[in-house]
């Protein structure tokens, strides 16, 4: 049994649920975002909030229980309060700045870095050291903060290269003579 799945997902005021063609669809002041719905499962929408139940007594179906009220959760958070990840890009000569619907990074290479910043998606360089990505889709946030990292992960020895904001990297020490 699921003790997460078990709780229904509240509904907060300005946010509209509705379900058809086999879509949870759900609308709020930050936008509107949809989940195709799990065979799996069954959604019910209510005045107060959605609940998820296991469409049958199946072990797959207890397993998609609890990840598909989480993602239930995850679509009314976005709406109503969004998602954001912070990005530190420590290094010589390393910096970041959004331009529009770009973002250009140098970090080292020949080339400058430019990103397309998908649909829905808000990039600030509140500073040339921090990136700043906010949005109502906590997959497509945290796709992007893992695509900017994946340029240059940090590394242990002089810690270069670009972190979350409060990811611990460990140091090593170098070498001795």
């Amino acid at each position: 049994m699921s003790r997460i799945g078990k709780k229904a997902v509240p509904i907060p005021a300005g946010v509209t649920a509705t379900v058809q063609d086999g879509n949870l669809s759900v609308k709020g002041p930050k936008g509107t975002l949809n989940l195709k719905m799990a065979d799996l499962v069954t959604y019910d929408v209510q005045s107060d909030g959605i609940s998820v139940q296991p469409a049958n007594d199946t072990k797959r179906a207890q397993a998609f229980w609890g990840m598909q009220r989480t993602l239930v959760q995850n679509l009314v958070t976005g709406v109503t309060e969004g998602f954001s990840k912070k990005l530190v890009i420590t290094g010589v000569g390393y910096r970041a700045a959004a331009q529009g619907k770009n973002l250009k990074l140098q970090l080292g290479y020949s080339h400058d870095v430019n990103i397309d910043v998908p649909e829905g998606i808000e990039v600030k360089t509140p500073d040339p050291t921090t990136v700043e990505i906010t949005g109502a889709d906590k997959q497509k946030v945290g796709q992007l903060a893992a695509v900017i990292r994946q340029w240059r992960k940090p590394e242990p020895y002089k810690g270069k290269g670009i972190k979350y904001d409060g990811e611990f990297i460990f140091r090593k020490e170098g070498k001795k003579k």
